[in-house]
């Protein structure tokens, strides 16, 4: 089951979750990325950006 609420600042994800932590983002290149560990290959992420 998938269920996402987005409601001005309120952010709602109904969804199994194996794991949730957080990360910084980091140059590569012209680009970014967020590293995460290899037994996540094939996997489906959410990146959701914050502000500080």
């Amino acid at each position: 089951m998938r269920e996402v609420k987005i409601k001005k600042t309120n952010f709602t994800l109904k969804e199994k979750v194996i794991v949730v932590y957080e990360k910084i983002i980091t140059t590569f290149g012209n680009s970014a990325k967020v590293d995460v560990q290899k037994k996540y290959l094939g996997k489906r992420a959410y990146v959701i950006i914050v502000e500080d």
